[in-house]
């Protein structure tokens, strides 16, 4: 399993903020999502396919902590780390990291740069369409085969 980092990056939306001017504490467990969608892509296995191999991937536990607010228009990278892996489950680490985006990139790191505004994880379990636990690899031979 690697140890490198998959980055993502986006601008904090008007939407995403709160009264107090920082963003809403639930976003951040949404950019955790489409911090792991797009790792998950990256790796060639998007939801779409995940659906095909009638497969869900529910969330049976999610951290966060956070360090410091993010802001309106700020420019945020969330990485994401793939920490733990079997056929059942699946574990993941996130940090989300204000950065400049003149010298952003999209891509995989050795490890997190910017500064650090979250931190957190988020442990899923593979299941069929009734919810009963599957295992990712009965279930791509299984696409493979037809």
């Amino acid at each position: 399993m690697s140890k490198q980092w998959h980055q993502h990056n986006l601008r904090v939306h008007y939407k995403e903020t709160d009264q107090m001017g920082v963003v809403h504490h639930a976003n951040y467990v949404s950019w955790f999502e489409i911090g792991r969608t797009e790792y998950m892509r990256e790796k060639g296995l998007n939801y779409r396919k995940i659906e095909e191999l009638g497969l869900l991937l529910p969330v049976l536990d999610v951290n966060v902590r956070y360090q410091k607010p993010a802001r309106y228009d700020d420019y945020v990278a969330i990485f994401t780390q793939l920490t733990d892996f079997s056929p059942v489950r699946l574990k993941f680490a996130y940090e989300v990291r204000k950065i400049d985006d003149t010298v952003a990139h999209n891509n995989y790191e050795e490890r997190p740069y910017g500064e650090l505004l979250s931190t957190g994880s988020t442990l899923h379990m593979w299941v069929n369409e009734n919810w009963r636990p599957k295992r990712l690899d009965k279930a791509e031979q299984k696409f493979i085969n037809n």
